[in-house]
């Protein structure tokens, strides 16, 4: 038996699949008012936005897939499984705490940088160290991919601080944490089965 199901690849696959799609839709809907390079992901989810039930749909929809790809990635370690799950559950948290039509929200800002701790160390806390890991698991890979989703995180705080392209920075690290379950659950179901190693 894969040590990944399955249901695994299609939730991990429309993760990204979700989010740039719902970005992209609500960001239309919402017209030229909005600006893609300056302005967050979380203000087309704000109250009496255009696209607010499209971007919405986007958040509940990227929460549930990780959640379900934290609970079929077996081969991942608990660790880096719980950190998957706790930044699904932050996705949800954001749409409960949406951001205001104008100015900020401690609790919505709050929800958000927790998912994006979680999201970047949890390919760090999933590492096998064991030489039959899949790859994306082993040590390299993954201190690599948290690498690139700190520095993006930090690059979007930077932009923020100056009122730089928010927008672009946000997506680009929001892009690649969503893209990198689908990644690992990829690189586990096309591992060569050990059959001389039991299933869990």
């Amino acid at each position: 038996m894969p040590p990944v199901p399955g249901w695994a690849l299609l939730s991990s696959g429309c993760a990204p699949v979700l989010l740039i799609a719902g970005w992209a839709v609500a960001a239309s809907l919402e017209g030229p008012a909005y600006d893609p390079a300056t302005q967050t992901i979380s203000v087309l989810a704000a109250h009496g936005a255009s696209g607010y039930w499209v971007m919405t749909g986007a958040f509940l929809a990227l929460g549930a897939c990780h959640l379900l790809t934290a609970w079929g990635l077996r081969a991942a370690a608990p660790a880096g499984r719980a950190a998957l799950a706790g930044g699904g559950l932050a996705a949800l948290a954001v749409v409960l705490l949406p951001t205001p039509s104008s100015g900020g929200s401690l609790h919505h800002g709050s929800a958000a940088a927790v998912g994006f701790a979680l999201l970047a160390v949890w390919p760090v806390l999933a590492t096998d160290g064991s030489g039959a890991a899949p790859w994306a698991l082993r040590p390299a890979p993954s201190l690599v991919a948290t690498a690139v989703m700190v520095a993006g995180a930090v690059w979007f705080l930077v932009e923020t601080h100056r009122h730089g392209v928010a927008g672009v920075a946000e997506r680009v690290v929001t892009a690649v944490q969503s893209l990198w379950p689908f990644v690992v659950v990829t690189s586990c179901r096309h591992r060569p089965q050990d059959r001389d190693r039991p299933s869990t």
